[in-house]
């Protein structure tokens, strides 16, 4: 008996093994091996893959050559450990790359995207940012109090937070006060809404309500714009430019807000709160907004940031040179500098990449930073609202943007590898 259940023991322990080590080995590979590598065109690149055992490398087209530095560049090398290696890309283009064990097993498949050489003006300047949702966004619906001074919510359960109000009676909305103004006209009439809701549009009957004050109201709690501070992390040379590394969502919904564009203007840092455990700082200022004060118009908002066209004046106003991308494989654990103006005048800081996740399932969590330099920490704690978009630069080369602290410890928070963004 005692036999059998020892014998049951070791089966099962030899089974959590096995599946232990195919989850961690997973995992590592999503983690320290690179599903995406961009290489510039004909330019040689080393690289270095940590896998712990021998494995094979085989290029699936003649336009991406390998080599370990002494042989004639082929097809298809094999490397012991994390043995270093030669990348060639003859043609742009994207090209496969296969990654077997020991030669037999394909464990992955990487994406090689040769290019051409790309540099942009890391920038780091703090803007204004006003953005116009497309349609007016619905937050929330609530109770209201009819006139016989009974409760109601018309909107409950037919309205959603995330919604997009585009029309109401045939009336094309562009703002809440425009939707109010339809309202209002109603008098306690159906209000016919065409509704987006994701990709779908969608009519819908809602009965306005006549309350105690004798206005006219659907019980929606909407937005129609957004505003705030945030950095500009690059230009590139034909005016275009990427900012925060993050997309700018609603603060009660929590999604993405879609919008119909939007501008950049001049601001004035005002003050700073440090940053605490548990209390991230934060940069607050004055928005100038005005014909005078923009800077450039914002066309898209998506995961990776915001992205648009800077104006004359704000290009003229940048005075620093142009650098070269620097690709996720290019960045080395260690010192760099994180760009930013938040004294005032823009300047580089000292910061330390502590983490590098080579996957692509957190494209602006790539980074892990600490901010080092003690005049920062002294200016703000180490990163503050505010300061998403601030470009980091390692070795000569602009390699990302910040984009998140992190709540418990000031001093640390997130990047985004730059590739991502300029893919926009």
């Amino acid at each position: 008996m005692r036999k059998s259940r020892y014998r049951r023991f070791l089966i099962w322990t030899f089974w959590i093994s096995i599946l232990f080590t195919i989850g961690f080995s997973y995992l590592y590979m999503e983690w320290v091996i690179p599903d995406q590598i961009h290489i510039v065109r004909d330019q040689e690149e080393t690289l270095r893959i940590p896998m712990p055992v021998r494995f094979t490398l085989q290029s699936e087209s003649e336009e991406v050559a390998l080599g370990n530095g002494s042989d004639i560049p082929s097809d298809q090398i094999t490397l012991v450990r994390d043995e270093s290696f030669l990348l060639y890309g003859k043609s742009e283009g994207t090209y496969q790359l296969g990654l077997d064990l020991f030669g037999l097993i394909r464990l992955k498949e990487i994406q090689v995207d040769v290019v051409d050489a790309r540099y942009v003006i890391p920038c780091g300047a703090p803007v204004g940012i006003y953005l116009k949702s497309d349609g007016v966004m619905v937050i929330g619906t609530g109770e209201l109090i009819g006139q016989d001074g009974q409760p109601v919510e018309p909107a409950a359960g037919v309205l959603r937070s995330g919604d997009y109000i585009e029309s109401i009676n045939g009336h094309v909305l562009e703002t809440k006060e425009e939707l109010a103004e339809e309202v209002g006209k109603l008098q306690g009439e159906e209000a016919l809404l065409t509704v987006r809701r994701g990709e779908i549009h969608m009519q819908i009957s809602l009965p306005s309500v006549i309350t105690q004050d004798g206005g006219c109201k659907l019980g929606v709690w909407v937005r129609s714009d957004t505003q705030g501070i945030g950095t500009v992390t690059y230009l590139d040379l034909n005016g275009r430019f990427g900012a925060l590394g993050h997309g700018i969502s609603d603060t009660d919904t929590g999604e993405i807000v879609e919008i119909d564009g939007g501008s950049l203007y001049d601001t004035q840092i005002i003050g700073i709160q440090k940053g605490s455990a548990g209390n991230p700082g934060i940069m607050s200022g004055v928005i100038y907004y005005g014909a005078g004060s923009l800077l450039g118009r914002v066309e898209s908002n998506t995961g990776e940031g915001i992205f648009g066209t800077a104006n004359e004046r704000f290009i003229k106003a940048i005075n620093s040179e142009p650098l070269t991308i620097g690709y996720r494989q290019e960045i080395e654990r260690g010192k760099a500098y994180l760009r930013s103006g938040v004294s005032g005048e823009i300047q580089d800081y000292e910061i330390e990449i502590q983490k590098i996740d080579y996957s692509t399932s957190h494209t602006n969590k790539s980074l892990v930073i600490q901010v080092t330099d003690p005049e920062l920490l002294a200016l703000t704690g180490g990163i503050v609202q505010g300061m998403s978009g601030s470009p980091i630069i390692q070795n000569g080369k602009l390699i990302g943007a910040v984009t998140h602290v992190f709540i418990q410890d000031s001093t640390k928070g997130y990047g985004i590898f730059i590739e991502n963004m300029i893919q926009h």
